[in-house]
């Protein structure tokens, strides 16, 4: 006898910018399943971005990036 299918697993939002795209880019980002490391990394970099380029939306820039 077979077992069932596991069916996919809905994706979270992350906590900061309620965002799937971004949870997805900190989950490819995470190495070992240190997820608050990853945020860490990701939330990091979007600050950098917002300070270097004067956008108070990191979030456009982060879209625009992936298109």
């Amino acid at each position: 006898m077979r077992r069932r299918r596991v069916g996919k697993r809905e994706i979270l939002a992350d906590p900061k910018y309620n965002s799937k795209t971004v949870a997805k880019f900190i989950n490819m980002v995470m190495e070992r399943g240190k997820k608050s490391t990853a945020e860490t990394i990701v939330y990091g970099a979007f600050d950098i971005v917002k300070q270097k380029l004067n956008e108070p939306d990191a979030l456009k820039i982060f879209h625009k990036a992936i298109d």
